[in-house]
């Protein structure tokens, strides 16, 4: 029998946490970038399809997580984890074994279910049952962990590509969930308020304003979708604006580090401040680094890539803690799955959205994220705290 974590024990709890959901990261969201060519080669497929099949995925998580968050808001989050890893166990297999396009497609919709009850979200409200209004500190902490799933899981996909194929990597992703990832999630105190002090003592408020519930999910909606554009296009967005391929690629690599170090200045110097404000700085920086890119052309890819980065691994936590802050912990999985469910479909649409601007109109489509980005700025602004 697996022993558990004492809620008191933070830093345990953050961590396998943390690792659990950096394996979820890694073996769906990251896997395509690695695997999607090799996959369509396979099957006789276009590449495209097989994105396809992803933002397919993309959807179906959006239908799930509702569900998902009320179900940790009445059970807690352990079990829902827990059942995460055998779903994207089971999805990974089925892509291994797939002989069909059609396989393929459904292996692809099991990965969705599992991204809807098994990434950032559910992570979120677990830890929002376990510390309620105290879960800032804990959010950030994960984030600051599984935000190098990217790091992490790129060249593992392609070291197990190049060792062995593609569907044995999704075996081996599948075996990592079953004995790394599950193992932990089991750990986990079971995320129903188990922590003293934990739960809201004041009595419930009146309930959110539909005004205030509307403007956040745009917030969540446009910051995805900037960050899933930025995600599939930054290289050629850059080269668009004269910077070498060389350059390009360089600059890329500064967003992970950029993500990160904004996340341990969330978890430090700007804890002390409402999550508010956080928010409506790091909603700032993508359009500053879009004038700056416009302005200064190629030599700004690096500026851009770090003000990108920066402003996105903020508002990354903002998805987690400006809903408990606003809101309060009543409640919190469900609605946190409803407000990130516009932004799960408009992510499955970001790369196609964007391509086409980006082919049309050339370095000039980043007044499209631009123009999101100061839109949630405002609506930010709009926002007040509770």
């Amino acid at each position: 029998m697996i022993p558990r974590l004492a809620p008191t024990r933070r830093g345990g709890v953050v961590a396998a946490l943390g690792t659990s959901l950096t394996v979820a990261w890694a073996s769906s969201y990251y896997i395509p970038a690695v695997l999607a060519v090799p996959m369509a080669e396979d099957l006789g497929l276009s590449p495209v399809w097989v994105f396809g099949a992803f933002s397919m995925a993309m959807v179906v998580s959006a239908m799930v997580g509702p569900w998902a968050g009320a179900r940790i808001d009445g059970a807690g989050g352990r079990g829902v984890l827990i059942g995460s890893n055998l779903v994207f166990a089971t999805g990974l297999v089925m892509l291994a074994l797939a002989p069909t396009p059609l396989m393929l497609f459904a292996g692809w919709a099991v990965i969705g279910l599992g991204m809807g009850v098994g990434l950032y979200e559910a992570g979120f409200a677990t830890l929002t049952g376990i510390y309620g209004k105290e879960a800032r500190g804990p959010i950030t902490g994960i984030t600051l962990i599984a935000g190098f799933a990217s790091t992490v899981g790129w060249p593992l996909s392609a070291l197990m590509l190049a060792a062995w194929g593609w569907r044995e990597a999704c075996l081996g992703w599948a075996v990592i969930h079953l004995l790394i990832a599950l193992p932990l999630n089991a750990c986990l105190p079971t995320g129903k308020a188990t922590t003293p002090g934990a739960a809201d003592p004041a009595p419930a408020g009146p309930p959110p304003s539909r005004l205030a519930l509307w403007l956040l999910a745009f917030v969540f909606a446009a910051t995805w979708f900037n960050a899933t554009a930025m995600a599939a296009h930054l290289p050629g967005l850059l080269q668009a604006a004269g910077a070498s391929t060389a350059m390009a690629i360089a600059a890329g690599a500064l967003i992970g580090p950029a993500q990160v170090a904004a996340r341990v200045l969330e978890f430090g110097l700007m804890r002390r401040f409402h999550p508010l404000i956080s928010a409506r700085m790091a909603a700032a920086a993508h359009p500053v680094a879009a004038v700056t890119l416009i302005g200064f052309g190629g030599p700004a890819a690096y500026a851009f890539a770090i003000l990108h980065g920066a402003g996105n691994g903020i508002l990354t936590i903002a998805k987690g803690t400006l809903p408990l802050a606003l809101f309060g912990p009543a409640g919190y999985g469900q609605r946190i799955g409803w407000l990130n469910a516009p932004a799960r479909i408009l992510q499955a649409a970001a790369p196609l959205v964007f391509g086409a601007a980006l082919t049309l109109w050339g370095v000039q489509a980043i007044w499209l994220t631009a123009g999101l980005g100061v839109m949630t700025l405002l609506a930010l602004a709009l926002l007040r705290r509770r």
